[in-house]
């Protein structure tokens, strides 16, 4: 693998790439999702159709803005005269603080309510998306990704926690909870398409246009179209926990970042990845003695919801794994253009688009556990064909790429759909917000750790067929997990 094709690797490490579906499926919900959260009358808070749309644009603006700087990362690197490791540490700088504040992001939304939350975290992520292109040093421009993941990272959970209060009852949540899960798809898609074709005719400076725009219009139209959340009186923050979560997590991330540029047993890596499970073993031990847990252990004893949460991850890191592999095969062995790149990967959002849509009523019909499934055989087989025939230089597109492009997208819609109403179903309006923090941190870390893996297996195609073996055993799985 080379120089080049591993470090744009890693700048999409935290990419989660799940399934897709258009925001205005949530606006016409479709018959009630399978299982308990299905059971009842659906009813919506008046205007519910117009407050999914903006938390949705929300959403996918948080992906978008991770994954808009893939392509340009090399034109960046040489304006600003970076070296591999400080253009390493750009491209990760995102989903480091993304990753890492999630969890103490759930309680925030949780603790002082998710409209206030939300608020909060669009300002932070407005202000370092408009730092953002206007840095003229690499410091800068590195302090204001940073930031962004902060926000991104406050913003995500309590976008959850207002979505639970904008669909109160049970069927209602769990159908736009099925369409929800897909918007993640919708924006990483997006940056990495657009970001290709911005990078080709201007500058990857105006891809910030975007992030900026979405929050400056959740910001003003926020009072009017979101209703008012709990506040959870008498809720501590837990931050002892918070500290042991978020130092742990993200020096996960940043040591398996890290295994791009140096080696597995190289002293930084090392010392990373050593610090992080010292801190991730002492977690769950204070979290059994807070009296206000940030993570409450049952929250994960539920074997339905873990694997939820493990289809969530895979999901994201099969998909954006797929998308970069065959991006950069397509330019470097190719040698298409980032706009011929880009015109090659609309079947795959088109596919991302109406499986997506289609997710909610095959819930409702089959049920949650059987469309997962169906969903993760699906992603294999797509992942399967395009390991034999997606990466060969000279297969035509039509017959190497384009099969494996359609079924990859639409069984990682069905998953996602059926894992997001998983992980969700039966939790408590309080915990909506650690509902959020704990699927989003599935999301950012399931690529950060299998793009490691992967990498390691040192061949593309190889890295493509360990993927679609690990979603035919979780879909395996989920047929004997009750």
């Amino acid at each position: 693998m080379t120089a080049t094709r591993s470090t744009t690797l890693r700048a999409g490490a935290g990419a989660p790439a799940t399934a897709a579906a258009a925001v205005p499926a949530a606006t016409s919900v479709g018959p009630a999702a399978a299982g308990p959260a299905a059971a009842g009358p659906a009813a919506a808070v008046p205007s519910s159709g117009s407050a999914f749309a903006l938390l949705g644009a929300v959403q996918m603006s948080l992906i978008f803005t991770l994954t808009s700087l893939i392509v340009p990362l090399p034109a960046i690197g040489g304006e600003f005269d970076l070296a591999r490791d400080a253009l390493l540490l750009l491209s990760a700088a995102y989903g480091l603080t993304f990753a890492g504040l999630l969890l103490f992001g759930g309680r925030i939304a949780d603790r002082f309510g998710g409209r206030r939350a939300l608020n909060a975290g669009l300002v932070v992520f407005a202000v370092a998306s408009l730092a953002a292109p206007l840095a003229q040093d690499p410091t800068v421009l590195l302090a204001a990704r940073f930031a962004q993941g902060a926000g991104a990272a406050l913003t995500a959970p309590a976008a959850m926690a207002v979505l639970r209060a904008v669909f109160p009852q049970p069927a209602a949540y769990g159908r736009a909870m099925a369409t929800w899960g897909g918007l993640s798809v919708l924006g990483a898609t997006a940056g990495n398409l657009l970001s290709g074709v911005i990078s080709a005719l201007s500058t990857w400076r105006l891809s910030f246009v975007v992030p900026v725009a979405v929050a400056g219009a959740a910001l003003a139209l926020a009072p009017r179209l979101l209703p008012a959340t709990p506040v959870g009186e008498g809720r501590s923050l837990d931050l002892p926990g918070a500290l042991l979560a978020t130092a742990g997590i993200s020096l996960a991330s940043y040591g398996l970042v890290l295994t791009d540029a140096h080696s597995w047993g190289s002293t930084g890596v090392l010392v990373a990845l050593i610090a992080a499970a010292v801190l991730l073993v002492a977690f769950p031990i204070v979290e059994r003695r807070a009296r206000d847990p940030l993570l409450p252990l049952g929250f994960l004893r539920n074997g339905r919801r873990v694997l939820a949460l493990s289809a969530i991850g895979l999901t994201a890191a099969g998909t954006a794994t797929a998308f970069v592999l065959l991006s950069l095969s397509l330019q470097e062995d190719r040698g298409w253009s980032a706009l011929q790149t880009s015109a090659a990967f609309v079947p795959f959002a088109v596919a991302l688009l109406l499986a997506g849509r289609a997710a909610g009523p095959l819930i409702a019909r089959y049920g949650t556990a059987t469309v997962t499934t169906a969903g993760l055989v699906t992603a294999a087989a797509g992942l399967g064909l395009l390991a034999l025939t997606g990466l060969a230089e000279h297969t035509p597109y039509a017959l190497g790429l384009l099969p494996g492009l359609l079924l990859l997208p639409a069984g990682g819609a069905a998953a996602f759909a059926g894992a997001a109403v998983l992980a969700t179903d039966g939790v408590e309006p309080h915990q909506a917000g650690l509902a959020g923090g704990v699927m989003n941190t599935a999301m950012e870390l399931g690529p950060t750790v299998i793009f490691a893996t992967v990498l390691a297996l040192g061949s593309d195609k190889v890295s493509l067929a360990a993927m679609a073996t690990a979603f035919a055993a979780a879909g395996f799985l989920n047929t004997r997990i009750k």
